[in-house]
């Protein structure tokens, strides 16, 4: 009899931690939505709204639909609009304690872009969102002829499909230290396209400046915790990007040299 108590007495505790978390997860929810607002507007400098959001703390899991994110002043113009965003959280109230993403998955993002400057966000008061894994899926980046490459002119870059490993929001380009899997498109002046597959250390890149056939290389990535803050992660980006840039044009140079010298 003694131990059916026990179990009844768990089991009645456990049922109204559940009514707790359910309670206190409606509770919440408009707090956490505009805590959200605050820290996004306050690293970046801009206005930001939510379309509708969701806190479940039983399952575990913080949803964000229309995120959109404005700015448009003397340093430049910044415009952020997500489709929905998912936190996969530590479930049965366990997310009150450690409030990481075990998986962020971030859904139909677009992001245009006129300079550099913009990413230098301002450090914010609060701790920037952890997740232990990135999903993203049909993202439109636009970066603009001032953004990072003057000569180059607009840059279109359509993400098919995206994962990174753990990774500390710092930018929303921050993610790609962490990158592990990558399916994407650049779209340059002149027509010229551009076709990115990264997988396992490995970039093959195909497009109509290199011919034929594809170009692969392996590709170390930059690490995040070298960078004091946002504005040298950015820097950390751009010179890894062109160092890859400089290193596929290279390789395609030494294959076609290869093919003509060797019979």
């Amino acid at each position: 009899m003694t131990a059916k108590r026990v179990v009844l007495g768990v089991v009645a505790a456990f049922v109204v931690w559940l009514v707790a978390l359910a309670v206190l997860a409606f509770a919440m929810a408009g707090r956490q939505e505009r805590q959200t607002r605050e820290r996004l507007a306050e690293s970046l400098q801009a206005t930001v709204t939510i379309g509708d959001s969701d806190l479940a703390l039983v399952r575990g899991r913080m949803s964000i639909d229309r995120l959109a994110i404005r700015r448009d002043d003397v340093v430049g113009h910044l415009a952020i609009d997500v489709g929905s965003v998912r936190c996969e959280l530590l479930p049965l109230g366990l997310a009150l304690f450690d409030r990481g993403c075990t998986e962020l998955v971030i859904r139909e993002p677009r992001l245009e872009i006129s300079t550099a400057a913009l990413f230098r966000v301002k450090a914010p008061k609060r701790t920037p969102i952890h997740a232990d894994r990135i999903v993203i899926d049909d993202a439109q980046l636009v970066f603009l002829p001032s953004a990072f490459a003057p000569n180059l002119g607009r840059i279109e870059i359509s993400i098919d499909h995206a994962v990174a490993g753990p990774t500390v929001m710092r930018t929303p380009l921050s993610w790609l230290f962490a990158l592990e899997e990558l399916r994407a498109r650049f779209a340059l002046p002149a027509g010229i396209t551009v076709q990115l597959d990264y997988r396992a250390g490995m970039l093959t890149v195909t497009g109509s400046l290199l011919g034929s056939s594809p170009v692969t290389l392996p590709v170390q990535l930059p690490v995040a915790a070298s960078a004091r803050d946002a504005q040298e992660e950015m820097k950390l980006l751009v010179d890894s990007a062109k160092d890859i840039a400089e290193r596929v044009v290279a390789k395609r140079a030494e294959d076609w040299l290869r093919k003509k010298l060797i019979p």
